[in-house]
């Protein structure tokens, strides 16, 4: 307690001198920043000095190019206002000029006006006292004197005409065998003559004994059924089939097929291959159609055509397939159609429906031109067409230029070597009259000509026609042919009444 008067005392004289120190250490802490801060005041100021200086300097070199520039485009300036005014002057002096020369012109254009009516009055002058002198009107002087020009020069004018005739003919027909050459050259198929036989080829000789069947009855059932003749003799693995008619041959060939692949040969399955192969043919005919439609690029046919166009391949005329008796003519009639600027659409057509006509001539009346012209006109083909085709055996006249292309194809594609054979059609159309005969007997359910025309084999209604009536029939028939028809040899009429019992177990 002594001491506490002492301690308080040094307390108060620690606290007084930590004061003093610190007051004097901020006050030199504060005099040290001052000095500081004026200093970079200082060096801040110079440096915008400096600045500035340089600033000065870049604007009054600024100043200094714009000016120089200002002076360069005044310059410019002024040398342009120059030219334009020399230009201005010279083209008021150019105008004016011109304005003198129309003047003149101008001057004689009237002269030559006046000239002018001098001369037809002149003119009309003269005609009138040629006119009172001769007695003639200006029509008939001048008829005169061209007829007394062509009286003093007849002779020389024929034998220009006729040199000129004979030079240009002789062009003609040199250029017409040229075109006809190329076009025969450019197109060449096939011409080997259909036959009436189809040569069927087996893999096994055994099965000609199935196909003959016991005492006959499978082969009569093929021939009755297809209307064709199966020839079954010694050469191996081999069965011919005859018949003037291509779609009856084919016919006759799928069922073959049909038969031998599925195995059971007997007549009941032959009628029923029979059967399918006709509708498999008659799906294909319009294959056919579409696809020689195709070859030729005509696309635009109705279906109805192209199925005709495609039984052309089972028609044959003088031994030439109809079909590409056909195609060959739209390659040539294209051809000379483009080498003389005429329709090849037209000539195209043409050529391919010529004859669709002959793929139903024998089902209906009239030749095959005017069946053909039915047929065109009920599917609404253009006119053009129907009038390039119905003139290739003269029997309307040429309406149309391309008319004659597709009649001169007709010949040069039937021309050709060994494209067709008289003797052959001659055949195959008395088979063809044969069978009408005896179509044409009422209770007759079909009838097909044989053995190379030498049996004709007539298949009866059983209902309609008994076993006396048949006999009848027969010489009824046998005596028609022999007074219309020529055939070498005799022909054996054979009518055929067949009766069948069917019933169903239910």
């Amino acid at each position: 307690m002594e001491n506490l008067p002492i301690l308080l005392g040094v307390l108060v004289v620690g606290l007084v001198s930590g004061y003093v120190v610190r007051h004097i250490w901020g006050a030199r802490k504060a005099s040290s920043l001052e000095e500081k801060s004026k200093a970079e005041r200082e060096a801040a100021e110079q440096k915008a000095s400096a600045i500035v200086v340089e600033a000065q300097k870049k604007a009054a070199d600024i100043l200094a190019d714009l000016q120089r520039e200002d002076r360069e485009r005044k310059t410019e300036i002024i040398s342009l206002e120059k030219r334009v005014l020399e230009r201005e002057e010279g083209l008021d002096k150019r105008l004016s000029d011109l304005h003198k020369e129309e003047g003149a012109l101008r001057q004689k254009l009237d002269r030559m006006s006046e000239d002018q009516k001098e001369l037809d009055n002149k003119r009309k002058g003269i005609e009138e006292q040629l006119h009172k002198i001769s007695g003639l009107s200006p029509e008939k002087a001048k008829e005169e004197m061209f007829h007394q020009i062509e009286e003093s020069y007849r002779q020389d004018i024929f034998m220009i005409s006729k040199k000129m005739v004979q030079e240009r003919q002789a062009e003609i027909d040199r250029r017409m065998s040229e075109i006809i050459y190329t076009s025969l050259q450019s197109y060449a198929r096939s011409h080997v003559a259909e036959m009436t036989t189809t040569v069927f080829h087996l893999k096994d000789e055994e099965i000609k004994g199935k196909i003959i069947g016991r005492e006959g009855r499978n082969i009569r059932a093929l021939e009755r059924a297809t209307g064709s003749e199966f020839i079954i003799d010694e050469t191996p693995d081999t069965i011919i089939i005859s018949s003037f008619d291509p779609f009856r041959r084919e016919v006759a060939r799928l069922t073959l097929e049909k038969l031998i692949k599925d195995g059971r040969i007997q007549p009941a399955k032959i009628e029923e291959k029979v059967e399918e192969a006709r509708q498999e043919l008659q799906k294909r005919i319009f294959e056919i159609g579409e696809a020689a439609s195709m070859e030729v690029g005509i696309y635009d046919l109705p279906k109805e055509i192209l199925e005709l166009v495609g039984r052309l391949h089972f028609r044959t005329s003088f031994g030439q397939n109809v079909l590409n008796h056909s195609l060959e003519m739209v390659h040539i009639a294209s051809y000379l159609a483009s080498e003389l600027n005429l329709d090849v659409t037209v000539a195209k057509k043409g050529a391919l429906l010529h004859d669709i006509g002959k793929a139903i001539d024998h089902e209906v009346e009239g030749t095959h031109v005017e069946i053909g012209r039915k047929i065109l006109k009920k599917y609404g083909l253009d006119e053009r067409v129907i009038e390039a085709m119905q003139s290739h055996h003269d029997e309307y006249p040429y309406a149309i230029p391309e008319a004659f292309l597709v009649t001169t194809a007709d010949i040069l594609s039937a021309a050709r070597p060994g494209a067709r054979r008289g003797t052959l059609e001659n055949y195959v159309k008395r088979l063809a009259d044969l069978e009408k005969i005896a179509s044409e007997f009422p209770g007759v359910k079909s009838s097909y000509a044989i053995s190379a025309g030498r049996e004709l084999r007539v298949f009866v209604i059983p209902e309609k026609i008994d076993d006396f009536g048949a006999l009848e029939m027969a010489r009824q028939i046998a005596n028609k042919v022999q007074s219309e028809l020529r055939y070498p040899g005799e022909i054996k009429i054979n009518v055929i009444r067949e009766t069948r019992a069917v019933e169903y177990a239910k």
